[in-house]
């Protein structure tokens, strides 16, 4: 287990002392990796250092993306964040199961906006969402608040080396990038049979495939195997083409 591992992503943060305090609880607990993605706020700026009290090298060293699928594309597991459950195809989970995930794999911690949190879109880039126990009547927590619970936490799990859920270690999980190339071939392979139909309904249906692929624990062997069965469907229509064609 190792804490420069795991990564804290911020998405679309909109206030300058929530990013600055994001950053000085990243350090509180050891950690280093800080990820930004289409901040509202000129990034960096005065108001985030001056709020991320002594923590100025974790803003320096952060990366800012423009979107979430670049951000999480070598990453092996993302844990979403979310004061109420939806009503997906992805697994919920608690504080207490974090002891199970391995921190031995990259594994990033994705938090929406203050205004509007995450949406289902969002979400379905994650492998698991994470809600944080609070009043059921009074859910909502201030966006530094609800990472630093979650960086405690972690941080005690590595510190103290509370045994993660094992594999065989024959058995190598997929990473997120290449369930990612995965997911864009099989897209790709559907695309060329018009499977989106109608046309207004793909986000919604790219959004359900995203979550079935990146729900799964695939090993890299699975997920080479289903590549292959994608490109090979693509080949095969491409010489039955031809073969019409001539």
């Amino acid at each position: 287990m190792s804490a420069k591992n795991v990564s804290f992503i911020l998405h679309k943060p909109q206030l300058s002392e929530n990013i600055g305090a994001c950053a000085r609880a990243i350090k509180n607990f050891n950690f280093d990796k800080l990820v930004v993605i289409d901040p509202k706020p000129i990034y960096p700026n005065d108001k985030i250092f001056a709020t991320s009290v002594g923590a100025k090298n974790i803003i320096n060293k952060s990366k800012v993306y423009n979107d979430l699928e670049q951000a999480v594309k070598n990453v092996d597991y993302v844990i979403a964040t979310s004061a109420r459950f939806r009503n997906k195809n992805i697994k919920h989970i608690n504080l207490e199961d974090l002891k199970k995930v391995d921190f031995k794999k990259k594994v990033a911690f994705l938090f929406g906006s203050e205004a509007s949190g995450l949406s289902n879109n969002e979400i379905s880039y994650a492998n698991y969402t994470l809600q944080i126990p609070t009043n059921t009547e009074f859910k909502s927590l201030n966006l530094s608040h609800s990472l630093i619970i979650i960086a405690q936490f972690v941080s005690s799990i590595i510190k103290f080396k509370t045994l993660p859920y094992k594999k065989s270690k024959k058995v190598k999980s997929a990473s997120k990038k290449e369930i990612y190339n995965m997911f864009n071939l099989c897209i790709k392979n559907l695309e060329q049979i018009n499977f989106f139909k109608p046309k207004e309904k793909k986000p919604i249906m790219l959004e359900n495939l995203r979550n079935i692929f990146y729900k799964m624990d695939l090993s890299d062997k699975e997920t080479r195997i289903l590549s292959s069965v994608f490109a090979s469907l693509g080949k095969k229509r491409w010489l039955t083409k031809l073969r019409v064609s001539l």
